[in-house]
């Protein structure tokens, strides 16, 4: 018996000699003869096709963009008849998640889009996934092995930090003694490391650098208690670019108690209440830099067009591709109308 992917080949083969042949027919004969909807149209990707079975797992909902992130994947899921979503419990234990794949795998679901708590820790079990013919959307967090998932699609952390450093430069650059203020993330996170990097990177650019840095944990207690640290070791801060705009409320918080204001702040993530605070322009809130809380849903899309065999339909290519980046693009007093509605709450 043949492997499920050897006979999608085939078939897929024999699907493309036989769409040659019918342009063959039709260029001797004259008359256009493919006007049905295609599977790399518009009207192609939204027919309803046969009802497929995708596992979700994601994150505990502890924190506003996780939180988004799972409910936004939920609601792509019910819009489409198609779709017969298995969700589980979100969890920040790698453990646990690794046995909610397994049973996805023991389920025999047809797809599995996973934000894996630790992306090393899930390589082991998304490979089994694979291998057992599952394919595997890689959402946010990646896996340590290209070999685990069928496509990833990620938000762009390295280019979160160029963009927040661009900004800053174009506000600061004819300053060459600015002092920079950086409240990071949790700092043993690759997807830390590689915003301070992609700062780092524009900043340099400009021949400004990082004066002041401190890294909290995501949360709002974390986001207080540094930056009143950072606060009482910086008298004077020309900027501060802070990676999280749920711990951006408690940065805000110790900025406010402190008195300070005498610089301008980045946020991270694009949440609604710091583009609220943009919007209104009487705080040093001036900006956000965008990561998109629709990767999950983006996955769940990717998935119902991978098991029904569909391409993107806005790309000439007839498959999927295997890594999506997303942008992260710069909210400002200028352009907060446009990302507002879609923001994510804190």
């Amino acid at each position: 018996m043949l492997a499920p992917r050897t006979l999608r080949r085939i078939l897929y083969a024999a699907g493309t000699s036989l769409a040659v042949v019918g342009l063959i027919t039709g260029c001797t004969s004259g008359t256009a003869t493919n006007t049905q909807p295609t599977n790399a149209s518009v009207e192609g990707n939204e027919a309803q096709g046969d009802t497929i079975v995708i596992g979700y797992s994601g994150p505990a909902s502890d924190h506003g963009w996780l939180g988004a992130i799972n409910s936004a994947a939920i609601a792509e899921a019910d819009k489409y008849d198609d779709i017969d979503l298995r969700v589980a419990e979100g969890t920040n234990d790698a453990n646990l998640q690794i046995s909610q794949v397994e049973g996805f795998i023991n389920d025999g679901v047809d797809a599995i889009v996973l934000l894996p708590t630790d992306g090393a820790a899930l390589t082991q079990v998304a490979t089994r996934a694979m291998e057992a013919g599952i394919p595997v959307i890689n959402v946010d967090r990646e896996f340590s092995s290209t070999f685990a998932a069928r496509a990833t699609i990620l938000g762009d952390n390295y280019g979160m930090g160029v963009s927040a450093g661009t900004y800053i430069c174009g506000e600061l650059g004819d300053n060459p003694d600015a002092v920079i203020a950086e409240i990071a993330g949790i700092d043993s996170l690759p997807l830390t490391q590689d915003r301070s990097a992609g700062f780092a990177q524009a900043l340099s650019d400009c021949g400004l650098s990082v004066t002041n840095r401190v890294s909290a944990d995501f949360t709002v207690a974390g986001g207080e208690a540094t930056t009143s640290q950072l606060l009482a070791a910086a008298p004077q801060i020309d900027a501060l670019w802070n990676h999280d705009d749920d711990q951006g409320i408690g940065v805000l918080a110790a900025i406010d108690t402190a008195g300070r204001d005498e610089f301008i702040m980045v946020g991270g993530a694009g949440s609604a209440n710091a583009m609220r605070l943009i919007q209104a322009g009487d705080s040093v809130m001036k900006a956000t830099v965008v990561y998109p809380s629709t990767q999950a849903a983006d996955g769940i899309r990717l998935a119902r067009l991978l098991v029904q065999e569909k391409a993107m339909s806005d790309l000439v290519e007839v498959e999927i591709p295997s890594r999506i980046v997303l942008n992260a693009p710069v909210v400002t007093s200028e352009n907060v109308d446009k990302y507002l509605p879609t923001a994510f709450e804190s």
